[in-house]
């Protein structure tokens, strides 16, 4: 049987999941009685909620088309940048891969992140520009922005050589000619068939057995699950393996317990096993992880694996130490804190910890916030409580001991009107503009070199200035020079000195002081912040002070207290609103954000800045 691996990258809201739910139909994947369901590829919650992709995961179907019947395993990738991990990984696995661009939006940072990776490993990209039935699409720009692209970042002419499709995923249909119209995806089918070629590897089975792990996780009944393409040989249940690091050096031995592989959106043990080429998850290993070579007893020689980016953003995460903890979670001991992270940096390389000084704190470096939230989030959903310091980013060392600092890559798109707010704000931040141009109904494009540092917090902001109407897209680039000093919060913060129920007499009170975080009859703490000051610095109030009842009332003295619906934060907006001497708390039930020293006396002043 013909073998195909390929793998759909693209930026983030571009289609890459819905169009692999057509392709899962099309092939035949569901029965004619079995429900098919939206978005198949994310059967994580999280990605559910956020309809975004987090993991990269593999899936398999058979078509039969003019080649005959070929089996293509395919790989969905995230369009985030902060999981490029992910997506650096799985590349390895693949012999060609589908770019999506969308085709109103173009080529985007994300994009050219993904595609400067595969190009760079030889892969042979296909261009689908999807969503060519949307009101503004313009596919000729996009394929000729797109041609730009590639040639700007270096591919080789067997890869400008690149053929297109037109698609639209959500409907389910694939052409070459815009002018024929289709009404399914079988083209797309026959191009990848055609112009993917088949595994190289292929060649190499009957040489001994060799895979470099790519992906991990844990299954309850066979343990711990190792996802990898096979590079020689066949890998059989009960076989003997040992398992190499990158250096060679052996890390444990085992034996092959199950040997799994995608059918559709469903895995299924091969009895006899699998030969050199396909996509296999390997059950049998306990301390094998992620860019391990599982091997043979005979070899010797680790397969090369994929050198990862480095982390960009750190934050503290620690326990939670607030008067309210051990309330609302179950698991909020120090040790239990460290195994749950180290086991999350075991199975995602994108992230790194380590311990603090004191033994009680650790450090977790990842990609970006969302990354970090994504990994808080879920260790929030697990019973999980912790107190988490302001993200801040890793500085590089240069070659002449000068402080180095990660720069990013801003693609902004946003209604002509904010242009100037937008530009003014993030030039205040060490922004350089590099390019701004119209995008078509009415919006306008900027393009930025921005300190990562000048992000951390600005999502926010950014949504009020436009309105809601912006859209902000980032990708790390390089390291440059330290920039200086950038203005961080420009408004202090209220915080409660006492220790109670809130009460809706003193917030109402409180109103005129500045925005509110909490609502009445909420638990608070002495150090905990209830609000934003209106002004600069930080203001001690009391939010428990009920109203003194006498029995003396006079005609229209007592009015009924309204209050303002209190500001509600996201865990990730906490995160980026609060400052250096500031945590936000996460359990379970609440997120609150508190200072790091909570009783005021203790507390430094703070200095108007100048």
């Amino acid at each position: 049987m013909n073998l195909r691996n390929v793998a759909i990258i693209a930026h983030v809201d571009h289609g890459k999941t819905t169009l692999v739910d057509q392709l899962l139909a099309q092939s035949g994947v569901f029965r004619a009685n079995e429900a098919t369901t939206e978005r198949a590829m994310d059967s994580n919650d999280q990605e559910k909620e956020r309809g975004i992709t987090i993991l990269a995961k593999c899936t398999s179907v058979l078509w039969n088309g003019k080649a005959g019947e070929t089996r293509i395993n395919i790989i969905d990738t995230p369009g985030h940048a902060d999981f490029g991990g992910e997506v650096e990984r799985i590349l390895g696995m693949v012999d060609g891969c589908v770019i999506l661009v969308d085709a109103e939006e173009g080529v985007m940072p994300q994009t050219k992140f993904v595609l400067t990776k595969a190009l760079k490993m030889g892969l042979r990209p296909i261009l689908c520009i999807n969503k060519v039935d949307r009101a503004h699409a313009d596919p000729d720009r996009v394929h000729n922005e797109t041609f730009d692209l590639f040639a700007a970042i270096g591919a080789t002419d067997e890869q400008l050589d690149f053929p297109h499709i037109y698609a639209s995923g959500r409907n389910g249909w694939a052409t070459l000619d815009l002018n024929q119209p289709n009404d399914n995806l079988a083209p797309l089918f026959d191009l990848i068939v055609d112009h993917v070629p088949p595994p190289a590897v292929q060649a190499n089975k009957d040489k001994p057995f060799r895979m470099l792990d790519v992906l991990i996780e844990s299954d309850p009944f066979l343990g711990r699950l190792l996802t990898g393409r096979i590079e020689s040989g066949k890998a059989v249940p009960g076989m003997a393996i040992h398992a190499l690091d990158r250096e060679g050096k052996e890390i444990e031995r085992g034996r092959i317990t199950k040997v799994l592989a995608f059918r559709g959106l469903k895995r299924q043990p091969l009895d006899e096993g699998s030969e050199a080429g396909d996509i296999v998850a390997i059950a049998g290993m306990s301390k094998a992880t992620v860019a391990d070579t599982l091997c043979a007893m005979e070899v010797t020689e680790p397969l090369d694996a994929q050198p990862i980016d480095p982390p960009t953003i750190s934050m503290t995460v620690s326990v939670n130490d607030s008067p309210l903890a051990g309330r609302e979670g179950d698991k909020v001991q120090s040790r239990v804190i460290r195994d749950r992270l180290l086991k999350e940096a075991e199975a995602n390389v994108a992230i790194r910890v380590t311990t603090t000084e004191g033994g009680d704190a650790y450090e977790v470096a990842g990609r970006g916030e969302l990354q970090l939230g994504v990994l808080i989030e879920n260790m929030r959903r697990e019973g999980f409580e912790v107190s988490i310091s302001r993200p801040r980013v890793v500085f590089k060392e240069g070659e002449n001991g000068e402080k180095l600092e990660p720069i990013e890559d801003v693609m902004i798109d946003v209604d002509d009107e904010f242009t100037g707010v937008v530009i003014e704000k993030l030039s205040a931040r060490k922004a350089e503009l590099a390019d701004m141009g119209p995008s078509g109904a009415g919006k306008t494009r900027i393009s930025l070199k921005a300190p990562s540092r000048a992000l951390i917090g600005y999502q926010g902001e950014f949504l009020t200035d436009t309105r809601g109407s912006g859209v902000l897209n980032r990708v790390f680039s390089h390291y440059e020079p330290h920039k200086g000093a950038i203005a961080g919060r420009l408004k202090g913060v209220l915080i409660s000195n006492s220790d109670g129920e809130t009460a809706a007499f003193a917030l109402w009170n409180l109103e005129d002081r500045g925005v509110m975080f909490v609502g009445a009859g909420e638990k608070t703490y002495q150090g905990m912040i209830i609000g934003e000051n209106a002004r600069w610095d930080d203001l001690d109030v009391n939010p428990i002070k009920g109203k003194q009842l006498t029995n003396v009332r006079a005609a229209g003295k007592d009015e009924a207290v309204r209050l303002t619906p209190p500001r509600q934060m996201s865990l990730e907006q906490a995160i980026a609103y609060i400052d250096d001497d500031e945590l936000v708390e996460v359990t379970p039930k609440s997120i609150r954000l508190r200072k790091q020293v909570l009783n005021p006396s203790f507390r430094k002043k703070r200095v108007r800045p100048e």
